[in-house]
């Protein structure tokens, strides 16, 4: 399938259109709202809430019309304190509810880290499994948007590092909404991180269908599972997120030079797709990883301890790292120089020993 990624008309996410043919259209924003609105209509027991996703809906207006449809008490504005919101977060996973919160940006979310670490990883192991928090925290993360510092971070490493938490990227609509879906229906707690760049890409899709699809039992489990994003067999890039699409194009254009590459999706950093990328990996025997965050102590680091632990015997060289520098979040002018790109991953590509 292919996503378009389209600049932002003030933070305002398409609605979906038809395209030629009679196909139906939808944004990465749009799908995630329309899983929103019907985990909602499903389930009494869901609410949203956080700064500004009543009314407004949203910065990037994921929460659009949730308000108007559900009424106040179960989509509504929360003062500016995250540690506030996750705190009646928990309190109301302990009693029965299923609270989805938004930090509206990455950065603002680290206020509320220290009930995430203590309480909610914690909670369900602490009491035995007799209190469980069925909560989302929704996390729009990463670059690309020309942001400034405080709205651009890639965090996901403080989150896969704590154990009880489970961590999901998406990178497509498809998986952004039937993901979102999963998670809600989760008993356990999630922190559900959604890339902001890739909000108003496009893909085809039938949202009508999606929810026949989910409620019906038919979609596959997507926690904890992998993807072939691109089939390849002379070197694999290892992916998550914001950082997919980049991956797709860096095959395609190693495809040119006569190379092919194969291009893992892992959707799910926490639990880890093991088998999926191993498979890949000792297939073509050559792996990239490519991430935004930073590559010190990271989740790029854990995967390649990871592959090259399982996959010594089968790999004709080291599993190289292309992810942002080891400094803080640039200006906008200079995030293109931070984040990966083709060519960045090419050459990565091109150092993976071909020459034995």
């Amino acid at each position: 399938m292919t996503q378009t990624t389209e600049a932002p008309t003030g933070g305002v996410a398409a609605r979906p259109d038809t395209a030629p043919g009679g196909r139906v259209t939808s944004t990465f924003a749009k799908a995630l709202n329309a899983a929103l609105a019907d985990s909602m209509a499903a389930d009494a027991s869901v609410l949203m809430f956080g700064e500004d996703v009543g009314t407004l809906g949203g910065v990037f207006r994921i929460t659009d019309g949730l308000t108007a449809r559900f009424g106040e008490e179960r989509c509504f504005d929360t003062p500016l304190a995250e540690a506030g919101i996750m705190g009646m977060a928990i309190g109301m996973a302990m009693n029965g509810m299923k609270p989805v919160v938004e930090m509206q940006f990455d950065a603002f979310a680290y206020p509320a880290f220290e009930q995430v670490v203590s309480h909610v990883a914690k909670m369900p192991n602490r009491t035995k499994g007799k209190v469980r928090l069925p909560l989302v925290i929704r996390i729009p993360y990463a670059g690309g948007i020309g942001g400034v510092e405080h709205h651009c971070d890639s965090s996901e490493a403080y989150y896969a590092h704590t154990p009880g938490l489970t961590v999901l990227a998406p990178a497509t609509v498809r998986d952004a909404y039937f993901m979102l879906r999963e998670a809600i229906a989760s008993p356990d707690p999630v922190v559900f991180l959604e890339p902001k760049k890739l909000y108003w890409s496009k893909e085809e899709v039938d949202l009508t269908e999606l929810r026949r699809t989910f409620e019906a039992g038919q979609a596959p489990r997507r926690i904890g599972k992998a993807v072939v994003a691109r089939p390849g067999t002379d070197a694999t890039l290892i992916s998550y997120g914001p950082s997919v699409p980049t991956a797709l194009a860096a095959a395609a254009a190693a495809a040119e030079e006569g190379r092919s590459i194969e291009v893992i999706d892992l959707r799910s950093i926490v639990p880890f797709d093991d088998e999926t990328v191993c498979a890949s990996v000792r297939r073509t025997g050559r792996a990239v990883v490519v991430a935004e965050a930073p590559g010190f102590v990271s989740v790029a680091s854990e995967i390649v301890a990871r592959v090259q632990e399982r996959c010594f015997h089968s790999l004709a060289a080291p599993v190289l790292r292309v992810t942002g520098f080891d400094i803080p979040y640039p200006s906008p002018k200079l995030e293109h120089f931070y984040l990966p790109s083709v060519d960045r991953i090419l050459d990565a590509v091109d150092d993976l020993q071909w020459e034995d």
